[in-house]
């Protein structure tokens, strides 16, 4: 009965919002392509470099290096894109249309190592096809977070839109899962370039319906002309957005559970599938929390559920590790359960970032939506970099003493009969389980300090559009900010 209501609530559109359904369900589409990419990188990407017997310390290096043009390349693109006017007058779907075309090709090249070359031909290889996608991915991530404030200026329809892209975001996710767990295991025993190439295809599928259904209905016709020194000002302005951000840094930075996730399987369980297995038994609880997600935020401010939901996984966390992983059921029971609130933090977790956009340009008078949201892919690239490497140093410190070989899939590995050492082993368990934990516990002390209300935000976005003035909007917030 839930699922037909929802299904329902899907066809029609809420009164006063402004979008349409097919319009919404090309956004929401959209993002189950690009969570494709993006998983296949964050969470394989590690494995990839591994099977190809690159140094794991090396590849680390080389991940965070290339960070450094990162920086530069989401700085420089925030603020073109603020400054950038097409003909058409649109602000977000030129750029949508050229990521849309570029993104899948990038993907493909970063997956297509030659296997046989030497380790430094690899890492070179690696390095030039790691900065074009870092580069490519930061031309579809902007502009479609930031579509929406395009799209209407209800905010409670920003945050159901925004709510229910992870939600389709999660069939990207599912589809990256089975592609990226089970085809290179011993049971199938294909390899992460056919992956990758299968993946290519399925987000251009699922991307391309926006570009034809998406409207802006509220593009600025006046922003401020930025320059980097500029840039930086605001940033210091908006320390909701800074104090939000240093809290995801360590949240995801320290997520490294995914990028562990096959060898944990293979090492830990005796089968790379394992923990596949194991994530299925939690898909049903965490896709019905994730689904009440949206009636939940009605009635809780999100930050308040987004805190609560991180301080019970720091909490499941430490009993998991504690229970240890030759506990099978028990082992079950935990993941599963922890899985609820990885999922709603999942589902919350970018709909700050145009609560930070409205609060910057009500404090500043800028419009400063693509330096906002540019911060937003920085950081989720940078973080998803910073994950994959953290895994393989601490594998690759000599005092871990992990084994390294060159094959293109677990079934060559097994074959191959590769034994790691107890000390190996208890360093993977840490990390795949309390290494996130930590992260997340020091995410959580700083969004304590993240005070930016719900209510007071629809507030400032009224003021910001001109719907009241500012001498209103100061009588109406529930504080000064």
């Amino acid at each position: 009965m839930f699922v037909i209501k929802l299904i329902e609530k899907l066809k029609t559109t809420p009164a006063g919002w402004e979008t349409q359904p097919f319009e919404r369900k090309s956004y929401y589409l959209y993002f189950t392509g690009q969570n494709a990419i993006y998983f296949l990188t964050a969470n394989y990407l590690t494995t990839y470099l591994m099977f190809l017997g690159i140094n794991p310390a090396k590849s680390a290096a080389v991940m965070l290096a290339v960070k450094i043009w990162d920086a530069i390349n989401d700085a420089l693109f925030g603020v073109i894109f603020d400054s950038v006017k097409f003909k058409s007058g649109k602000k977000y779907l030129p750029w949508l249309k050229i990521s849309t075309a570029l993104t899948p090709i990038a993907t493909l090249l970063l997956f297509a190592i030659p296997s046989g070359s030497g380790e430094t031909t690899k890492l070179l290889w690696f390095a030039v096809a790691y900065i074009i996608w870092d580069s490519v991915y930061t031309l579809c991530d902007v502009p479609i977070y930031g579509a929406v404030t395009a799209m209407t200026r209800n905010l409670g329809e920003r945050s159901s839109m925004l709510s229910y892209k992870s939600i389709w975001g999660g069939i990207g996710f599912g589809f990256i899962t089975v592609a990226g767990t089970v085809l290179v295991s011993e049971h199938v025993g294909m390899n992460y370039t056919v992956v990758g190439a299968a993946t290519a295809v399925f987000a251009l599928v699922t991307m391309l319906p926006v570009l034809f259904k998406l409207q802006e209905r509220h593009v600025p016709q006046e922003e401020e002309a930025f320059t980097i020194r500029r840039m930086f000002s605001y940033l210091f302005k908006n320390k909701y957005l800074l104090i939000y951000y240093l809290g995801f840094f360590f949240y995801s930075a320290a997520n490294i559970s995914g990028a562990l996730n096959l060898f944990v399987s293979f090492y830990l369980f005796n089968d790379s599938l394992f923990t596949t297995v194991v994530g299925a038994c939690g898909t049903v609880p965490s896709f019905v929390f994730s689904l009440l997600v949206p009636q939940m935020l009605k009635k809780i401010d999100k930050m308040k559920l987004y805190r609560f939901s991180a301080l019970l996984m720091v909490i499941l966390s430490l009993i998991m590790w504690l229970v240890g992983y030759n506990n099978l059921i028990l082992h079950i029971v935990l993941y599963v359960l922890r899985s609820i609130p990885l999922a709603i933090i999942g589902v919350i977790m970018f709909i700050f970032t145009p609560d930070c956009a409205e609060y910057g340009k009500y404090k500043t008078g800028i419009e400063a939506k693509g330096i906002t949201f540019a911060i937003q892919t920085f950081m989720v690239k940078l973080t998803a970099a910073v994950s994959g490497a953290m895994g393989m140093f601490l594998l690759g410190l000599k005092s871990t003493g992990w084994k390294t070989v060159e094959v293109e899939n677990f079934e060559q590995l097994k074959a191959l009969g590769i034994q790691q050492s107890q000390h190996a082993l208890d360093v993977l368990w840490f990390s795949y389980v309390m290494v996130p934990a930590i992260g997340c516990f020091l995410a959580y002390i700083c969004w304590l300090f993240y005070k930016l209300k719900d209510k007071d935000v629809q507030i400032m976005t009224d003021c910001n559009t001109g719907k009241i003035s500012r001498e209103e909007a100061e009588s109406k917030l529930s504080r000064k900010y």
